[in-house]
């Protein structure tokens, strides 16, 4: 089954890295991101968080270079970095882990859960 079949979900294609931000002005009750980080849009993503809506944040970390790929830092989270961006977007953490983790495969990975108000 497409996601798009399943009730209640609209599933769309966009350029989050472009000019223009496609989801100006949208809000969502949930919003769930893994493996992708563009540090210059994620005020856009947080912002986009409605009332009462759940953010969960995967990705990549510092010290995933000794790992393979993604290794610039422009891609690498630093230490902290989901918790802090959250409580500036005045989120409540939900749970929050950081560190390597072997599964699927060896890598240093940040992860956060946390609700707006």
């Amino acid at each position: 089954m497409k996601l798009s079949a399943v009730p209640g979900i609209t599933a769309m294609q966009a350029d989050l890295e472009g000019d223009e931000w496609p989801l100006a002005g949208r809000m969502f009750d949930g919003i769930i991101v893994t493996n992708y980080l563009w540090r210059p849009r994620l005020p856009d993503v947080l912002a986009m968080l409605a009332p009462g809506g759940v953010l969960i944040y995967e990705t990549f970390m510092l010290g995933n270079e000794a790992y393979g790929k993604p290794s610039s830092p422009d891609f690498l989270l630093r230490p902290g970095e989901l918790r802090e961006v959250a409580q500036a977007a005045g989120l409540r953490e939900i749970a929050f882990e950081e560190g390597y983790t072997a599964s699927p495969k060896p890598a240093m990975r940040q992860a956060i859960c946390a609700a707006r108000e």
